[in-house]
């Protein structure tokens, strides 16, 4: 086989041309850090990086989820602490309230704290988080308790605004995975009545404001306190599973962290570079590509003079 110069110069090209070509990726791959910059680099490989990150995507999305529900919660726990306490407190004041040593200007002063006990569960309950109440069902935009009057100005009850179908609030905090946020106020009035002849905290406070107006100690002392025992433990109760669902938020916190971490570290492997062995293998890469370059200026230059 003949070879002529055309030849020899067109192979000379197309092996500079690749050198360089190669060079240039090491170049590339070393200035970004990363394997690959573009699709055609490495179809499989771009495609299981795009999915990588669109699962971090989804973590960092989950972890926002869970973080604000972690807040719903603690502001929940928060809120009905302080209804325990002023339960607590009005106990309190029925027991001292159910006895005979007690005159009408102390009975008045119990009322008139018992009173402001009630106004300020009312507040409690009417805790908004970062603009949503926690207690008003899936009606998060309406304030879902107030005080109940009568026309005289004077404190009756308490009233329940919020959904009447509230249930819960569903937090999806990983895929396929959902927990359920209690938000539903009406378990605080702990209804064991029906509509037409209710029986619930509500009711409960102007039955205890009414004994007080009337001096009715056995009452106060007997089936009111028995009451008063029993809707302490319906808050204590709920708080019990706030709090259930609180550690479950936690565990899942720690979960999606891990998973954050691992899919971070997957993702450092495929599409990351190992910066000595990069620049070893763009290094080899110039002396391949100088090489080609000196051999060029030989071969470009000989003529027939050479020969002659």
């Amino acid at each position: 086989m003949r070879v002529t110069n055309t030849m020899v110069y067109k192979y000379f090209l197309r092996n500079l041309d690749t050198n360089m070509n190669k060079a240039q990726k090491y170049q590339n791959q070393l200035s970004s850090l990363e394997e690959i910059s573009k699709s055609s680099d490495d179809p499989l490989l771009m495609s299981k990086i795009l999915n990588l990150q669109s699962s971090i995507s989804a973590n960092e999305n989950y972890a926002s989820t869970i973080k604000d529900a972690l807040s719903w919660s603690q502001t929940q726990d928060s809120a009905l602490s302080s209804v325990t306490d002023s339960l607590q407190r009005i106990r309190t004041l029925i027991e001292s309230s159910g006895t005979d040593s007690q005159g009408a200007d102390e009975l008045a002063a119990n009322k008139s704290e018992i009173v402001s006990e009630i106004e300020s569960m009312v507040d409690s309950l009417n805790t908004n988080f970062d603009g949503r109440y926690i207690f008003s069902g899936q009606k998060t935009q309406t304030r879902p308790f107030e005080v109940v009057k009568n026309t005289a100005g004077e404190v009756t009850g308490i009233q329940y605004n919020g959904s009447e179908n509230a249930g819960s609030l569903e937090r999806e905090v990983a895929k396929g995975v959902s927990i359920d946020m209690i938000c539903d106020g009406k378990q605080i009035l702990n209804e064991s009545g029906t509509a037409d002849v209710p029986d619930n905290l509500s009711t409960f406070f102007s039955d205890v404001l009414t004994a007080l107006n009337n001096g009715d100690t056995a009452k106060l002392s007997g089936v009111l306190l028995e009451k008063a025992d029993d809707y302490t433990e319906n808050v204590v109760d709920l708080r019990t599973r706030i709090g259930a669902t609180y550690n479950r938020l936690e565990a899942t916190q720690e979960r999606n962290t891990s998973e954050k971490t691992n899919l971070n570290e997957v993702l450092s492997n495929k599409q990351g570079i190992d910066l000595a062995e990069k620049y070893m293998e763009y290094s080899n890469q110039m002396v391949a590509y100088q090489a080609s370059l000196a051999m060029g200026t030989k071969v470009l230059q000989t003529s027939i003079l050479d020969y002659l």
